[in-house]
């Protein structure tokens, strides 16, 4: 009969069609992550990033040599400032010859004081003093009259040079110049046993 042969070639088609599988459910983050291209990619390139960035500041952190160098003459004239500006600790020329004019001085009113001559001898070493007692010469090694050396450096010119107060206060007349790194003073004695600082 047609409507059963119909119906049979109804049923036997559908008997042989394959089962449809259910589409899977996603979870919300599987929807986000399939729903956008690329998007599995991106811890990737931020981690990436993130390793790019580290090695910038790594490279930033050290020095070049030239910025080395600039450091090292900073710092060479900084200690050059500095030794320049540590004063001398010993005294200067001026401060020998100003002492060694007073003790000159402190001679000459020795000998009119005591009524007996008394003598300056300089050296290359230093200076001492003598008086003579009618007999003999005798070193003076009291108050200002102890024997005293000239600053490490100093040079003296003469070598040698002796100068002589009488009792009346007239001297034998005598040079002395002292030099240390181009500064001179030059000590004078005259006649009338007068004392100068010269330079």
């Amino acid at each position: 009969m047609p409507t059963s042969a119909t119906g049979s070639h109804r049923s036997g088609a559908v008997t042989g069609l394959r089962p449809v599988d259910p589409e899977p459910v996603l979870g919300p983050t599987e929807g986000r992550t399939r729903g956008r291209p690329g998007a599995s990619r991106a811890p990737r390139a931020q981690a990436a990033s993130r390793r790019a960035a580290s090695g910038s500041a790594t490279t930033r952190a050290g020095f070049t040599l030239v910025e080395l160098l600039m450091v090292v003459a900073i710092i060479g004239l900084a200690a050059g400032a500095v030794v320049l500006s540590v004063p001398d600790p010993r005294p200067s020329v001026a401060e020998d010859a100003e002492r060694f004019a007073a003790r000159l001085s402190r001679a000459r009113e020795e000998a009119v004081l005591t009524n007996r001559p008394v003598a300056v001898e300089a050296t290359v070493a230093g200076y001492s003093f003598m008086a003579f007692d009618g007999a003999r010469w005798s070193i003076l090694d009291e108050g200002p009259f102890g024997p005293e050396t000239w600053t490490a450096g100093a040079t003296v010119e003469p070598s040698e040079v002796r100068i002589l107060f009488d009792p009346t206060g007239v001297a034998e007349p005598g040079v002395v110049t002292l030099t240390r790194e181009r500064n001179s003073r030059t000590i004078t004695v005259d006649g009338a046993g007068e004392v100068s600082l010269n330079g």
